[in-house]
């Protein structure tokens, strides 16, 4: 039988473990060997897998309109799409990052958190951001997970491609949002509904080698310093990357150092 189907057929029988919450002092000191392998388009997916650039939809500066990702991501997440039950499809919403939008989602949230939480103290607020966006870093040492193309964000659709409800929006920086919520307070049968389908999404993710961040029910990573972690593997798959450019061609085919 299909390990995979048979775990999340039937997601009452499976609950979300209880999380891990990440160590990033840890997981920034990890080392690095790139794997190397430019990133592809997940739109040439379709209609396996979807992708909605949630970003670029939103009208974030520098985002862009398409979702890009390492080729182990792409087939990983080809696996998980194939893979769910019947009428339910994988949306990713988001993977490779520029700096420029990981800049702007982090300073936006800070400044938010600033004024909401004024009476704490600058490392709490620090804290607090933390947990919904990563501190923006292309260090090739220590980058933000969603530089690296390994990390992707991703929901349930119906089979029309309607978007599911999960309990919170996404990106919606509140406890809802944390994996694990329903499992302690689904009190209502639209709560079991949002329980339901979060251990379908992470049971299929955990299956085809991601880890979650717990405090997102939509973030799961494979190859990244964070992966490493929490698979402890003592050192990550990718470090920064980006979509390869025009002038990054033209620089292979005349034989130049290619700078990015």
């Amino acid at each position: 039988m299909d390990t995979l189907r048979s775990t999340v057929t039937d997601p009452t029988l499976s609950p979300i473990p209880a999380p891990t919450d990440p160590d990033w002092t840890a997981i920034g000191a990890l080392p690095i060997a790139d794997a190397g392998g430019g990133l592809m388009p997940l739109g040439l997916a379709a209609p396996t897998l979807r992708t909605l650039p949630i970003y670029h939809a939103l009208g974030v500066p520098g985002a862009v309109p398409e979702c890009w990702a390492r080729e182990a991501v792409y087939l990983r997440l080809l696996t998980v799409a194939r893979r769910l039950p019947a009428g339910l499809g994988l949306v990713v919403l988001d993977a490779w990052r520029p700096y420029a939008v990981q800049r702007y989602l982090y300073d936006t949230l800070m400044g938010l958190i600033e004024i909401r939480y004024a009476d704490h103290d600058e490392a709490e607020r620090r804290h607090l951001a933390r947990a919904f966006v990563s501190p923006p870093s292309v260090n090739a040492e220590r980058p933000s997970p969603h530089l690296t193309g390994g990390a992707v964000d991703v929901a349930l659709c119906d089979a029309d491609g309607v978007l599911l409800e999960m309990g919170s929006a996404f990106d919606e920086a509140c406890a809802a949002s944390h994996t694990v919520h329903f499992e302690h307070a689904a009190d209502s049968e639209a709560a079991r509904t949002c329980r339901a389908r979060r251990r379908i999404l992470y049971h299929a993710m955990i299956e085809a080698g991601f880890v979650n961040l717990p405090s997102e029910w939509w973030h799961y990573s494979y190859g990244d310093q964070m992966w490493a972690w929490y698979r402890d593997t003592p050192q990550a798959l990718f470090g920064p990357s980006a979509p390869d450019s025009l002038e990054a061609r033209f620089q292979r085919s005349l034989g130049l150092p290619q700078v990015r």
